[in-house]
């Protein structure tokens, strides 16, 4: 998709990164073919994929298995930017929105290394995961087919 103010475009990967890495949330854009869905999430973000875990059941697990094209977004340092005139109020930000496949992952090593992945997006510390709890848990990967950056007052 091409961008119509290119002058706020990001394409550089490592700005894209920082982003990522700067943001709390990752909203997920799901559908089935009518209407769509977006979910916010708590991620982890490596070489090119994000993980995401939930429950085995619900609506966002349902709309995956159905059709696991998935759209994402981050955002990092929004703030309102005032004016004396309403239409000339603003936003300032930096944004990523992407495309790419939802995959649930199965080899319990593998999720467990996504669990601590997503773990260091929001901690400096080490986890342990018990057994348990990584059978409980659903891990979700997606593999990331594109992605752009866009930003405004900076």
């Amino acid at each position: 998709m091409t961008m119509r103010r290119s002058e706020k475009e990001i394409t550089d990967e490592a700005a894209l990164k920082g982003i990522i890495q700067q943001s709390m949330v990752c909203r997920v854009g799901l559908s089935d073919g009518y209407l769509p869905y977006v979910v916010p999430l708590c991620f982890g973000y490596e070489d090119g994929c994000l993980y995401f875990h939930a429950a085995h059941e619900g609506l966002k697990i349902e709309l995956i298995r159905r059709n696991n094209s998935v759209c994402f977004e981050f955002d990092a340092n929004a703030e309102i930017v005032e004016n004396q005139e309403a239409c000339d109020w603003s936003m300032r930000y930096k944004s990523v929105i992407g495309f790419g496949k939802a995959i649930f992952v199965e080899d319990v090593e593998e999720k467990r290394r996504a669990l601590e992945i997503i773990m260091r997006q929001y901690s400096d510390r080490s986890f342990s995961f018990p057994e348990q709890s990584v059978a409980s848990t659903t891990v979700i990967r997606i593999e990331i087919e594109s992605m752009t950056g866009k930003q405004s007052g900076y």
